[in-house]
């Protein structure tokens, strides 16, 4: 009978659709030590910025690189944005990365620092394939590397150049160039 009453038990708990003690999780440390004070979420730095439309309107921005943005679907432009601290102003700087639509090759990479409440361009490059990031608080770019006969899906190497914020420019602080591998990948055919 205690067995059966034990199975009765074990079975209505399962039936309420809950998993028991894991739905409530683990006891917090103000329900035990008394009611500490909890840490308020720091404001975002952030705002977001019509990125074409900086793009479109610097003047620092090559002719061709403006014709060639437009739209690669209805409203979608070739352009991935980051938001970081780069400069160590008040908001946060913007990076900018100009892609074609077909290949998704960079043509155009661009900083842009908040001055005044508006944002200004303190970086630029525009030798493709490039492509820009942050990476904690440092600016790295990548430039893909071709070498004779190197279709643009396979590149012979890349060359990776970190930037640093020193008095009110970016200024080189590593280069790196990586050499890829021709035997993995591509039509290579080990030799006999």
């Amino acid at each position: 009978m205690a067995v059966l009453a034990a199975l009765a038990l074990f079975v209505s708990a399962c039936g309420t659709g809950g998993t028991g003690a894991r739905d409530e999780g683990p006891a917090h440390a103000d329900s035990v030590m008394g009611a500490a004070a909890s840490p308020t979420p720091s404001p975002s730095k952030t705002t977001h910025v019509d990125a074409v439309k900086l793009v479109k309107d610097d003047p620092m921005v090559s002719a061709e690189v403006k014709r060639g943005l437009k739209p690669c679907v209805a409203d979608e432009y070739p352009i991935d944005v980051s938001y970081g601290e780069l400069t160590g102003g008040y908001s946060d700087d913007i990076v900018v990365n100009v892609l074609t639509c077909g290949d998704a090759v960079g043509v155009g990479s661009y900083v842009y620092r908040e001055q005044g409440g508006r944002y200004e361009n303190v970086f630029r490059t525009e030798e493709p394939p490039v492509y820009a990031e942050i990476d904690r608080g440092d600016l790295v770019v990548t430039k893909q590397v071709y070498e004779k006969n190197d279709p643009m899906s396979s590149p012979s190497g890349e060359i990776v150049t970190t930037y640093i914020w020193a008095s009110g420019h970016f200024v080189k602080r590593y280069n790196t160039r990586n050499d890829y591998s021709k035997a993995v990948g591509g039509d290579a055919s080990p030799r006999s």
